[in-house]
């Protein structure tokens, strides 16, 4: 006979956390250290954070957990401090410094090189990073001291600020789509500096409309007296979607729709996904825009979950 599978521990908690995920621990810890908190059977997080970034890691638990891509493919919002004259093997702190380099840059320089970074262009992902190449992740190739070719992937920087300079470290903020590497930029900018660079600091400050000053520390967490009280911080599927459109259905095209039909409504966007509402029901799902004033099913919220 084969071992019997083990059933996890927890209660099916249904929600969103927003989490403050602090330094030196990775997104999986938090994710793990937050599940025993509210006792938990199920969760999943929506984008990992390196080890020494801080900020906005929301957090899905039981049914919710369906949602989370929702949010891996939205822009995301950071505050980064960049150092200039080291690069090191990972393109953050945490790497063994490779090279080191004079830093001689004005903040003319600084600003004209940080133009080259807005917008569309194409970036090659660091080789630490999560990212496969043959089905193994670029970050244990590099643990064995490999180095493979990645294609470079096209990013968007829809907003790029700098802030602090004082000669070597430079902070910026900055806003970008998904697939972004703050740590590939820190580089990137290095060498159009002639510096080299690294990462030093990072906050998540948003992922889509959420953003960490809603969230709450895994200390504050704790501090909550038992499960209840800490369960009662999950939010809902439907408010933390805000950075969809919000369509409303009538009731006779909300029942096809949850009938996997594609139906006629007004004021969609030209394309892309929606909240979809009825005034009957309440939060149906999420759709994506079809041809000729029409939207179809995509993912539809089922009874009983923290959806609506």
């Amino acid at each position: 006979m084969g071992r019997r599978k083990r059933k996890p521990s927890g209660d099916l908690v249904d929600g969103i956390l927003l989490l403050d995920k602090p330094e030196g621990i990775t997104s999986n810890d938090a994710l793990q250290q937050a599940r025993k908190l509210l006792g938990a059977q199920k969760a999943g997080h929506t984008g990992s954070l390196d080890p020494i970034a801080t900020g906005l890691l929301p957090l899905c638990f039981g049914a919710t957990t369906r949602w989370s891509g929702y949010f891996l493919g939205s822009d995301k919002r950071y505050r980064a401090t960049i150092r200039l004259g080291e690069t090191t093997e990972t393109g953050d702190s945490e790497g063994e410094v490779v090279s080191t380099r004079k830093v001689s840059v004005t903040e003319d320089e600084l600003q004209e090189a940080l133009q080259r970074f807005r917008g569309i262009y194409l970036q090659v992902p660091p080789m630490y990073s999560a990212i496969k190449v043959d089905g193994q992740p670029l970050y244990k190739l590099a643990r064995q001291g490999k180095n493979v070719e990645r294609e470079a992937r096209e990013v968007t920087v829809k907003a790029l600020d700098l802030g602090v300079f004082d000669g070597r470290d430079v902070e910026i903020t900055l806003q970008s789509s998904s697939g972004f590497y703050v740590r590939a930029l820190a580089t990137d900018l290095g060498e159009t500096l002639g510096t080299g660079g690294h990462v030093i600091a990072l906050r998540r400050l948003g992922v889509a409309s959420l953003a960490v000053e809603d969230s709450l520390t895994l200390k504050e967490l704790a501090e909550l007296p038992d499960y209840p009280d800490r369960r009662a911080r999950l939010g809902r599927v439907a408010d933390a979607l805000v950075h969809l459109p919000a369509i409303e259905l009538s009731t006779d095209a909300a029942f096809y729709l949850c009938r996997g039909q594609n139906v006629r409504a007004t004021n969609l966007p030209k394309e892309g996904n929606v909240r979809l509402y009825s005034s009957s029901t309440g939060f149906l799902g999420v759709g994506v825009v079809a041809e000729q004033g029409t939207v179809a099913p995509e993912r539809l919220a089922s009874s009983g979950s923290k959806t609506g």
